[in-house]
């Protein structure tokens, strides 16, 4: 088995194991974003780069395996420069008003929220198309988590993916067919292992803007039997209206 050494310890760990799961065995903290213990990782975000002796660029530790010998620095000036980078290129394109892990980085790093603050914001309207959830892709940072536990990971339904490309990357459906009409099972594991609140239960959606739990049962139950009382369309007519002002106040 090879042994190593991560920020001065030395570590004996099976072969195959990456530079993550070997720090975590010592208790060397490594910041992740897109890594989740029940999602593959792709090594997407780059928050849990590493500095290997002998490597000129930094290695994403989610995804690179140890080696015999391989000296590793978790916390070097090129290590914190990369990440205090990363975390403040987020800030200025996404709302990361919900993100309480990333916020506690950027807190960790000192990051400078106004460094790019000539960069363009990434904003989407909110997706309110399904009687479980609520789509607010102003708050995505294409982690893929969603997309991998609706894919090969769990589900295997396949509802959603990347579309475009470049700064127009997002998670959509397949031709941005509304979520009722796609192959999504409302299994809700997609709201699960988002981190900032893109994906968000619609209860708690709503009771975060004020309604009583009494004025979403009411919603929720006329949703469900399909009454088209005057009631409910008045209760619609409401959470649009709510959504319209959201999406109002970022333009």
């Amino acid at each position: 088995m090879p042994t190593l050494s991560i920020d001065d310890k030395q570590v004996t760990v099976p072969e195959g194991t990456t530079i993550l799961k070997a720090a975590q065995g010592i208790e060397a903290n490594i910041p992740t974003i897109c890594y989740h213990d029940h999602c593959t990782a792709n090594g997407l975000c780059r928050m849990c780069v590493v500095e290997v002796e002998g490597q000129r660029l930094l290695q994403a530790s989610c995804v690179a395996k140890v080696s015999d010998g391989m000296i590793v620095h978790t916390r070097s000036e090129k290590v914190e420069r990369a990440r205090r980078t990363i975390l403040e290129m987020m800030q200025s394109a996404i709302d990361l008003s919900e993100a309480d892990a990333i916020n506690l980085m950027a807190d960790d790093y000192e990051a400078d929220e106004t460094r790019f603050n000539h960069g363009k914001p990434r904003t989407h309207p909110i997706h309110d198309d399904n009687p479980m959830f609520i789509r607010d892709y102003s708050k995505c940072i294409l982690c893929w988590r969603c997309v991998q536990v609706c894919a090969n990971d769990a589900q295997y339904a396949y509802a959603i993916n990347f579309n475009g490309r470049g700064f127009e990357t997002s998670i959509g459906t397949f031709f941005d067919k509304g979520m009722t009409e796609t192959t999504c099972v409302f299994c809700g594991q997609c709201v699960g292992v988002c981190p900032t609140g893109a994906l968000k239960a619609k209860r708690e959606f709503l009771l975060q803007d004020g309604m009583t739990p009494d004025e979403i049962m009411n919603m929720t139950r006329g949703e469900r039997r399909k009454k088209r009382t005057k009631a409910s369309a008045e209760e619609r007519g409401a959470l649009t209206e709510m959504i319209e002002k959201l999406d109002g106040k970022r333009e």
